[in-house]
């Protein structure tokens, strides 16, 4: 199963949506450079989102766009939420991201929850810490790296 990086986004302050920003360095044991979630040594230094759970919710009627969900990678073609912790993603074929969390428990102030009664955030959103940093950009390949591929230290995906 591979996917397609749709936007790579990132937010200078928390609680509020990312914009979209065409590419981003990612940084070993950190998280995307200038986003504000980024931090050494957390299991959320990364959010992922399939574009296919934002359809779900714009089939409710919301306009939405990449970030607004506050993740920092919008991907299509995968089911992210499915994959179990510990996979680990190769993204561009450069940085290599492990799976920490599925879910997270939606804060009360969330927009989306206030307009609709509902979130994909806390079944959905998918969260990882950078194994090996570099540059993601819009439209690069994500894929499940297989047991014993350089970088993959025996996590099955």
């Amino acid at each position: 199963m591979t996917g397609t990086v749709i936007a790579v986004c990132r937010s200078e302050k928390t609680g509020t949506k990312k914009e979209p920003c065409g590419a981003g360095v990612f940084i070993e044991d950190y998280g995307l450079e200038g986003d504000a979630h980024a931090a050494r040594g957390i299991a959320r230094q990364v959010s992922l989102l399939a574009e296919e759970s934002i359809d779900k919710m714009r089939a409710l009627g919301l306009e939405l766009h990449p970030g607004d969900f506050a993740e920092n990678l919008t991907v299509g073609g995968m089911v992210l939420f499915s994959l179990p912790v510990g996979t680990r993603l190769r993204v561009g074929g450069e940085v290599v991201l492990e799976v920490s969390q599925i879910g997270k428990t939606c804060h009360s102030g969330c927009a989306i929850f206030q307009a609709v009664g509902s979130c994909i955030m806390p079944k959905e959103g998918v969260f990882a810490r950078v194994i090996r940093g570099g540059t993601i950009g819009t439209g690069n390949v994500v894929e499940i790296m297989k047991e014993g591929e350089e970088g993959d230290h025996g996590k099955r995906g």
